[in-house]
């Protein structure tokens, strides 16, 4: 895919790649200190689409 970025929309880019994968660990972490099967759940439901949109986003750079 050729998007035509500019150096400030790629730099916006890669903040948000990085921006997604922090916060997928941050609730993968959050899942697995959880009690609550309900609300692991739920962590690692939001952990797993974090992890999607960073792969989405990352496909913009290639």
């Amino acid at each position: 895919m050729n998007h035509n970025l500019t150096e400030l929309e790629v730099e916006h880019l890669r903040s948000m790649i990085g921006a997604h994968g922090t916060l997928a660990k941050k609730l993968e972490a959050y899942a697995q200190s959880c009690m609550d099967p309900e609300l692991k759940a739920i962590f690692e439901r939001d952990a797993q689409s974090a992890k999607q949109s960073q792969n989405d986003l990352m496909s913009y750079l290639n």
